[in-house]
């Protein structure tokens, strides 16, 4: 399935100020701004540990999504079938079975409703541990992204993922600016920090 189909993943790391940005303001033109594209951390040259809970959620909510594929597939079935006999009774002038037809009916309203009952319980239930294998590593990841910043003497790193949805990024120049690689390759190299997954009950 496709990463986080129930509900998105809430991870942005809109600005992060490093200790001396809270001191003395620098002189403008000494402040130190970059970027990091944090969609790059979901990918096969990303951060391991977070496509490592990525998976790990993913492969846990399988079962669930194929399910509620499976149902909608029925779904769509008996509703295709439902329509094409109200057709052909229309246009025949043999007399329809009205009980039939109606506990045909009410079947794909119960089969619907089951469909969306199943939905927003695994939407809870994913949200709940999207919290719990995802939040440890979130907040692993913002703490290397502060030491990173303190380390290289950035004043403020921004999204770019967000700044370039939100069109506020009209022109760059990513070599100088972009330091998603130079970060992934910093927290990776990192020493295993305590963020862990928190199995399911």
């Amino acid at each position: 399935m496709k990463r986080f189909s129930l509900i998105a993943a809430s991870f942005i790391f809109t600005a992060i100020f490093t200790a001396s940005a809270f001191g003395q303001a620098p002189a403008a033109s000494n402040v130190r701004i970059v970027v990091i594209n944090t969609a790059a951390f979901d990918t096969k040259e990303g951060i391991t540990k977070y496509t490592s809970a990525m998976n790990t959620l993913e492969k846990e909510f399988a079962p669930a999504q194929t399910e509620l594929q499976a149902l909608a597939t029925s779904y769509q079935t008996k509703v295709t079938a439902f329509q094409n006999e109200q057709k052909n009774a229309a246009n025949s002038t043999v007399p329809i079975n009205a009980s039939s037809l109606q506990a045909k009916g009410e079947e794909i309203k119960n089969l619907e409703l089951q469909i969306k009952r199943k939905q927003e319980d695994g939407k809870a239930k994913f949200e709940s541990r999207q919290t719990a294998v995802m939040g440890p590593v979130l907040r692993d990841i913002g703490k290397a992204m502060d030491e990173f910043a303190k380390q290289k003497g950035y004043d403020l790193i921004l999204d770019a993922t967000k700044l370039e949805g939100a069109g506020l990024i009209l022109a760059v120049v990513p070599v100088k600016v972009d330091v998603t690689k130079e970060f992934i390759t910093f927290y990776n190299a990192r020493p295993p920090g305590t963020a862990t997954a928190t199995n399911p009950k």
